[in-house]
């Protein structure tokens, strides 16, 4: 059942499309992350579906009815669509459960198992100046959801947190989706982020929607060095030595370059893979090794398990599978 359907969406700035010709639908219950380069059009996109920006052309249809701008209403917003900002505010020298009170719609016991899945039960006696930035980004998006939201919008929600609390936000996220059954699009400068958690994602760039597929296509299969680039590091390999690794496999493009991710990479003994190759760096990164290697006068990237050092060689093996030509 579509939840979400946008068509012809746009948005013009001072400075240029913010948002061009954006079209895609939201079944309920499916987890969309939109990534892509600060500026592209991502939160623009994202208020605009809130109702909290005036879109230029287009139509967003939340549950069959047309959400309407802030030029076309008293107070911006839906009551349907809640709006998680990166700006997120509580009032001063209030208890965390008066502010919770302020909100919320719901009996006790489900309210408070909404507080028990945001990990903020044991802080409801606390001042809100008592609070770390992770702490009260929970309880801001706890309060989102005693309204019964039926769509929950983030915008950068791991952005400027810690490690610790940036696991917690994930943990909260995953528990919403699983136990909750609350629908989500999520918006990332580090589409990283956003891949364990994701159904979906589409990727912008300059106010455009430049590929839309699951987690697993946009990483192995992307559409170009752009998308590739968000979702982590990669290697790009030119056609003779793409050659050399595919051999009767698969044949090079012309003109086109093969992007082959750093763990895609087999090593063993000099002479017993495809390509020897020498280690010019290496830096230990806790899971793995970042291995850095000349390969045929070309510079390559490999994530390896074993410490290696600076000056050995060692035999690299690719499939026609481990690579995507971009």
């Amino acid at each position: 059942m579509v939840l979400l359907d946008i068509s012809g969406l746009e948005k013009n700035e001072a400075t240029g499309f913010a948002v061009r010709d954006i079209q895609f639908t939201q079944e309920i219950y499916q987890n969309i992350a939109i990534v892509g380069e600060t500026g592209s059009g991502k939160t623009s996109l994202l208020k605009m579906i809130a109702g909290l920006l005036q879109p230029d052309k287009g139509t967003i249809l939340f549950q069959g009815e047309r959400v309407k701008g802030p030029l076309e209403k008293l107070l911006p917003g839906h009551p349907g669509i809640a709006y998680l900002s990166q700006h997120f505010e509580l009032r001063n020298n209030y208890r965390v459960e008066e502010e919770l009170e302020s909100k919320n719609l719901l009996p006790e016991t489900a309210a408070n198992r909404i507080y028990d899945i945001c990990r903020i039960g044991h802080l409801k006696k606390r001042r809100t100046d008592q609070l770390s930035g992770g702490e009260r980004q929970r309880i801001v998006l706890a309060r989102l959801l005693t309204t019964s939201p039926g769509l929950l919008l983030l915008d950068e929600p791991f952005s400027n947190l810690d490690r610790l609390h940036k696991q917690i936000i994930k943990e909260v996220l995953k528990d919403l989706v699983e136990k909750l059954h609350i629908t989500c699009i999520l918006v990332s400068h580090d589409a990283a982020d956003a891949l364990s958690w994701a159904e979906r994602i589409l990727v912008m760039r300059d106010g455009r929607i430049i590929q839309d597929g699951k987690p697993e296509m946009i990483y192995e299969q992307p559409a170009d060095v752009y998308c590739a680039g968000l979702l982590g590091e990669y290697n790009l390999l030119d056609d003779r030595l793409a050659a050399v690794f595919l051999e009767k496999n698969r044949k090079a493009v012309p003109g086109k370059q093969w992007m082959v991710r750093p763990e895609k990479f087999r090593t063993g003994k000099p002479g017993e893979g495809q390509v020897d190759a020498q280690i010019t760096a290496v830096s230990y990164c806790g899971s793995h090794y970042r291995v850095s290697m000349q390969a045929e006068k070309q510079e390559i990237i490999v994530r390896m398990n074993k410490r290696t050092a600076v000056g050995d060689w060692v035999g690299l093996s690719l499939s026609a599978a481990d690579g995507w030509f971009v």
